[in-house]
């Protein structure tokens, strides 16, 4: 499974228009699409690495793995490949042809691995490799065949192995015939036999380490091309060896740590004494030192480099190097030095003032002194006097080198700088006084350095700037001040370095920081490093002007791991002034705020790292990076970043590097990283990502984005035996309709708890109407079936307005004016008292034969009424009882019924009568109102009543197929 998932990865990096990608353990260079990083992955299989790498890589890394062998055509896939790194693998064996097709590749690194022994076939195909390295393995032996491919090889390491073969090592290299550099010290030779020789191009040759007894070479041309031998550190005792070989072409030799007499050797050998390296040949004595300076002066040329490191040298004397010939470079490192004495006495007439380096490193040096001898050592440039015991610097202690430009005196133990010591060195360009003991520096101590452009005092114990210090140092571009105890600064700290470009501040105690202590540099300062100091703030307030108001040409600032907790408040506008930034590190603060304006400034940033600087800040303000549209890389790993976010993302439109590994996102938004419109880069590593459908649109992403997605295919979502991978885990679920089915279910439920508040707020009486209304329909069903007997003859359903009508016309006429006598139900009179309305209506409504309703605009109007005349409805429309009797008072248009559209219904299926207004028809209006009253049930007395309302033709009755005539015209 995994090798067709490697083969469709490769497919599809390899096909036209496809760009997206991510590798399972590499990581390509941003800077550089062809090289890849594959180191630390644990892999113990190089198939792991590189299968899914595409064709064009140029440069692959797998070093620091496991991995215990390469098969057969492991990198066939690679042709362009030109650098391949393989060590500390713990490698056994490799399989011949496992370099097969890489024609293109020109550095192999095989060192540190475990491999014991080289196949005769293991570098076929890798005709242009030019440097190999196989040092630090178990080889104990070559076939004479496994170089042959090799014929552009250049360099060739083999230290570090179990060789013991000279005879077979030479024979393996005999068509190597362009090689020009060999190691093999730290083997185990212990002789040089051999019939063959050398190839031609061969110019260096290392062979220290080694059990050497002697030159026992079989022929005196043996090393006729080399330039370069290295013989260090063998048994060499009897220099006779070296009588039968000549050294005449050899242009350095060196001999250190073997017991031989090196007079000797320059008096049996054709070796010229000026190639020869006096380095470890315990010289130490002075009798040594001039009859070496006697050899040297006799080959009658000057001597550009002079070493006698390693003479267990205690003293130097000014009759040590009389006879020597005029020298460039002295190096006089690793000796039992204590003192060098008065230098230009000792070295001046010696080296004829031709003397330009001074190297006195490794020794136990332990004062400088002032020297009261005259002369002086014009040519002198360069002194070291680095890795000593040095406490104290004397008085004009150099001014033997008047024209001395670099002076190194770091890494030792100097508690005492006098304030004249450097004294008359008017051309010293570089100071370095790192790594000692020194707490005060004074302006005396610069008064003639007026070219210094370089000082470094770091890891000293420096705890005060005094005002003007550094005044005479005009020409100063780079001061290093990290790692003292500098507490604060002033105003005239950095006064008078008005060329001042690199400040080095980092590692002190620094609390505050105000835009007035860099008043001094504000208009050359490019570099500002202020990591590892305690600069804090406690409140998003900004009390003071902004630190970094006018250093308009920084280019570089460095605020990471301020301690004891971090610069947990960063306040607004703090940033402000800094036009020219290109590069901020604010690492390692665990910020708590900050304010949503303190990039404003930084319109040409590039480079902004805010890693490790969480400490409960969840998201980042929205808009803090508004203004950086010229951000290219951003570094946010474990800066506890929950959500990605338009408003924080939005317009960073020209990144292209973004590391957000170590954070807390679970989902990420799709439509952030789409607008990213430059991003090529993306690091999501140890992120808790979660493969649900939140993230289908990211998985959809993955597979067709540009970005390269830093070990993509290693992304889990949950632990276990069987765990997803996010560019992989089944969406299928995510577009079922079982979403859909949910939402219908749940919709409507959800919708009526939304609408039930607003009903009930806004139909409150319309909704008890109803519920009223339904209490009727049931209360009529419970009455179907019964025996009827009714209290009263007729229920009388009017508006309040009309009551005078009914009291002065209705109740006179029927209950007291003629025969027969009805008995009538009305509101006032004969409801019930304590008992609701409702069931008061219901009640007369249903032990009454008929319902009288007095029709007027009014009563049209009244909530009551309607639900009174819809009540007696029921009994018309749902028993067919015709128990509804409408009168109306006044004349009401058509039109106006329309609106009530259950009035309308009931015109349209039942007979009405019209009161008139004309007295002389209210008595033809009283008789048809007794005969409805008086009129039964049946189907049969309806019709008859009906027909004769129609034979008297009065405007009193109004017909229902009239208006039913209208309504369909």
């Amino acid at each position: 499974m995994s090798l067709l998932r490697a083969l469709l990865a490769f497919v599809l990096l390899n096909t036209q228009g496809a760009a997206a990608y991510g590798f399972r353990n590499c990581i390509q260079s941003e800077s550089n699409p062809g090289y890849f990083k594959c180191m630390q992955r644990f892999i113990n299989s190089i198939s792991s690495a590189v299968d899914d790498l595409p064709r064009n890589a140029t440069v692959i890394n797998a070093s620091l793995n496991s991995i215990k062998s390469l098969s057969y055509g492991s990198f066939r896939h690679l042709p362009e490949l030109k650098i391949l790194h393989l060590s500390k693998n713990g490698m056994e064996s490799i399989e011949a042809g496992a370099f097969e097709n890489l024609l293109g590749l020109e550095n192999l690194n095989l060192s540190c691995n475990l491999l014991t022994n080289l196949s005769r076939d293991v570098f076929r195909g890798l005709a242009n490799l030019t440097l190999l390295l196989l040092n630090n393995n178990h080889l104990s032996t070559i076939h004479w065949d496994t170089m042959n491919p090799l014929q552009n090889l250049l360099e060739l390491d083999l230290q570090f192995n179990s060789l013991g073969s000279f005879k077979e090592i030479v024979g393996s290299l005999q068509r190597l015939e362009r090689l020009r550099w060999l190691n093999m010290c730290n083997n185990n030779l212990s002789s040089l036999k051999t019939e063959l020789s050398l190839p031609v191009s061969l110019s260096s040759l290392f062979l220290c380490n080694n059990s050497l007894k002697g030159m026992d070479t079989d022929g005196p041309h043996f090393l006729k091309n080399v330039k370069v031998l290295d013989l260090s550190f063998n048994k060499i005792s009897n220099v006779s060896s070296f009588a039968t070989v000549s050294l005449q072409n050899l242009s350095d030799l060196q001999l250190k740590g073997n017991d031989l007499d090196i007079f000797q050797l320059l008096d049996v050998s054709d070796l010229q004494p000026h190639c020869l390296d006096y380095s470890g040949l315990q010289l130490n004595k002075s009798s040594q030192l001039i009859k070496m300076c006697q050899y040297l002066q006799r080959s009658n040329r000057s001597l550009h480099h002079l070493l006698l490191q390693r003479n267990n040298i205690r003293k130097l004397s000014s009759n040590l190097f009389p006879a020597c010939p005029p020298i460039q470079i002295l190096d006089l490192s690793r000796n039992r030095l204590r003192s060098v004495g008065c230098v230009s006495e000792i070295l001046n007439a010696t080296m004829q003032n031709q003397l330009r380096t001074l190297i006195v490193e490794h020794n136990l040096l332990n004062d400088l002194r002032y020297c009261s001898n005259n002369s002086r050592l014009e040519q002198l440039a360069h002194i070291s006097f680095r890795f000593n015991r040095i406490l104290s610097v004397r008085s004009y202690a150099f001014q033997y080198a008047p024209n001395l430009q670099t002076l190194h005196l770091n890494i030792n133990t100097i508690a005492y700088l006098d304030k004249k010591a450097l004294r008359g060195l008017r051309h010293l360009v570089e100071l370095r006084l790192d790594n000692n003991l020194l707490t005060d520096i004074y302006t005396e101590n610069f008064d003639d350095l007026s070219s210094l452009r370089t000082l470094n005092f770091r890891n000293n114990h420096i705890s005060v700037l005094f005002p003007g210090v550094f005044k005479k140092l005009g020409s100063l571009h780079i001061l290093d001040l990290g790692g003292n105890n500098i507490h604060r600064l002033t105003n005239g700290s950095f006064e008078g370095l008005q060329n001042l470009q690199n400040l080095y501040l980092d590692g002190n105690h620094i609390e505050n920081i105000h835009y007035s202590m860099f008043s001094a540099v504000e208009r050359t300062l490019k570099v500002l490093d202020l990591r590892g100091n305690k600069i804090q703030y406690i409140s998003m307030k900004q009390e003071h002007p902004p630190p970094f108001l006018n250093l308009h040409q920084v280019y570089d600032l460095k605020l990471q791991g301020q301690q004891p907790y971090g610069l947990k408040i960063i306040p607004p506008r703090f940033f402000k002034g800094l036009n020219s930034l290109r590069s901020l590190y604010l690492s390692e603060n665990k910020i708590l705020s900050m304010a949503p304006d303190v990039f404003d400034d930084l319109v040409q940033l590039e480079y902004l790292s805010m890693t490790d600087s969480s400490n409960g800040m969840v998201n980042l303000p929205p808009g803090i990076f508004k203004n950086l549209r010229n951000l290219t890389s951003l570094n946010l790993e474990n800066a506890g970043i929950h959500t990605l976010t338009q408003e924080v993302f939005g317009n960073l439109t020209r990144l292209r590097y973004l590391q957000l590994g170590k954070n807390e996102l679970q989902i990420v938004n799709i439509s952030v990283l789409e607008n990213l419109t430059s991003l090529r880069f993306l690091d999501l590593r140890k992120c808790p990502l979660s493969c649900t459908c939140d993230n289908t649109e990211f998985q959809k992403w993955l597979n067709n984005s540009q970005v390269q997605i830093v070990y993509l295919y290693n992304y889990t979502c949950n632990a276990g035996q069987h765990p997803s991978y996010v560019y992989s885990f089944d969406t299928h679920v995510c577009y079922q309709d079982v979403g859909f089915y949910l939402f219908l279910a749940t919709f409507p439920t959800l919708l009526l708890q939304l609408l039930l508040p607003f009903l009930y707020h806004r139909t409150y009486w319309q909704l008890k109407y109803h519920f009223y209304i339904l209490r009727a329909w049931v209360s009529n069903h419970w009455r179907r079936g019964k025996d009827e007997h009714y209290k009263f003859d007729a229920f009388v359903s009017y508006n309040s307005t009309d009551e005078s009508w009914v009291l002065e016309h209705l109740v006179p006429e029927l209950e007291k004016g003629g025969n027969p006598l009805f008995r009538l139900c009305l509101h006032h009179r004969d409801f019930q008292p304590g008992k609701y309305i409702i069931d008061n209506i219901v009640d007369g409504i249903h032990n009454s034969r008929h319902t009288i309703c007095i029709i007027s605009r009014r009563y049209l109007q009244s909530e009551w009424c309607s639900m009174e005349i819809q009540l007696a409805s029921y009994r018309l429309f749902d028993e067919l009882k015709d128990v509804l009797i409408p009168i109306f008072l006044e004349a009401i248009p058509e039109r106006e019924l329309s609106a009530y559209h259950r009035m309308r219904k009931v015109m349209l299926k039942k007979t009405y009568i019209a009161w008139p207004p004309d007295p002389e028809a209210q008595c033809l209006f009283w008789a048809k109102l007794r005969m409805a009253l008086k009129a039964g049930n049946s189907k049969k007395e309806e019709e008859e009543m009906t027909y004769w309302f129609a034979e008297n033709d009065n405007p009193v009755l109004e017909s229902a197929g009239k208006m039913e005539q209208e309504e369909g015209n």
